[in-house]
């Protein structure tokens, strides 16, 4: 049995969990395979935040016979019953497009914003200085995402991750005031989680395999994904290492992108760049580097426009032209389409 967010009539907008009999992804769940491999070690892979036929096979050989109790040979004979579950092969262009109809975009609230953010099976990082409307980005999208897909939501639940203490959950209740939502029922339908270390931030990825396995969740924020590694590791001696763990942690994000079909949005910070020049009007980029770069899906960067104005610029995004801008405003009720 699943639980599964349903929503009400159009006229209420509120979301209620109920519970959902059929399974349709039988595949994703370790039951289907529980027959074959014993409850003790489907045990000792969900300790390790695996829960997924999907999970297992994004994961080397190597890294699962790293856990306690696995052997070479048991970690062959569970991949081997998962194999026969997931196909992890090639398929066609037309195949491909079938499992793209499964994506959901989810609404900002901007219709300026419409194809920039919020794809699920994606990651978006978001950049841009202090007080450029990243925050307020995320506090919109931890109401929109609950919305039924009728009406551009995800009809789901959030995760957020905060690592700078920026997220407010009095926010939430007029955002979802505008939404015609239930402002409790808004703010129960989010977990919030406030951490303090890398490390941390880690193991806090690792568990929300075990939500997301029981609860239909679409969407996690990471704000900010990069201020605990600019804390902790320091000068270039640190470099190898800092880029390292934080390329472990993005391919975990990955992963439960792709294996719980959720949008994952990360803010990022940013430094200035000397070598810019001085024909370069804003000399600024996203911190840390190729290794963000190429975890990121779509990558928007955030300026201060005029008053509560903001400009969004696509910085890099594979269906969208680079440079492209998009106006938008903050308001009471969140992110909104610019005013003349």
């Amino acid at each position: 049995m699943v639980a599964t967010l349903k929503a009400e009539e159009a006229s209420q907008h509120q979301l209620q969990l109920v519970e959902r009999e059929d399974i349709n992804d039988e595949e994703d769940l370790f039951e289907a395979i529980d027959k074959l491999i014993s409850a003790g070690d489907v045990r000792k892979l969900q300790d390790a935040g695996i829960y997924t036929c999907n999970g297992l096979m994004m994961h080397t050989k190597k890294h699962l016979t790293g856990i306690k109790g696995l052997s070479a040979a048991k970690v062959d004979k569970i991949c081997e019953a998962a194999e026969k579950i997931v196909n992890f092969g090639y398929i066609s262009g037309s195949d491909a497009l079938l499992r793209r109809k499964s994506v959901i975009r989810i609404t900002t609230g901007s219709q300026a914003l419409a194809e920039l953010l919020g794809e699920t099976s994606a990651i978006t990082e978001a950049f841009g200085e202090f007080r450029s409307g990243k925050t307020q980005l995320a506090h919109t999208l931890c109401v929109s995402t609950q919305l039924p897909t009728s009406m551009k939501g995800g009809n789901g639940k959030v995760a957020y991750i905060d690592t700078e203490g920026t997220f407010r959950p009095d926010r939430i209740v007029p955002i979802a005031e505008r939404f015609g939502m239930d402002p409790g029922a808004a703010l129960d339908n989010i977990i919030y989680a406030r951490e303090y270390t890398y490390e941390h931030q880690y193991n806090l990825l690792l568990g929300l395999a075990a939500k997301m396995a029981e609860e239909p969740f679409r969407l996690l924020i990471v704000d900010s994904v990069i201020a605990l590694f600019r804390v902790y590791f320091t000068g270039r001696g640190e470099l190898a290492e800092r880029q390292q763990k934080l390329a472990q942690m993005l391919s975990r994000v990955t992963m439960i992108a792709e294996e719980f079909n959720v949008a994952v949005c990360m803010t990022n910070q940013v430094i200035a760049d000397p070598g810019g020049g001085v024909f370069i009007s804003d000399p600024k980029k996203p911190t840390r580097g190729h290794v963000l770069a190429h975890a990121a899906t779509i990558r928007p960067m955030f300026t201060k426009g005029k008053g509560q104005q903001r400009v969004c610029k696509v910085f890099d995004a594979p269906n969208l032209p680079a440079a492209e801008k998009h106006i938008f405003q903050i308001t009471p009720g969140g992110i909104a389409d610019a005013k003349d």
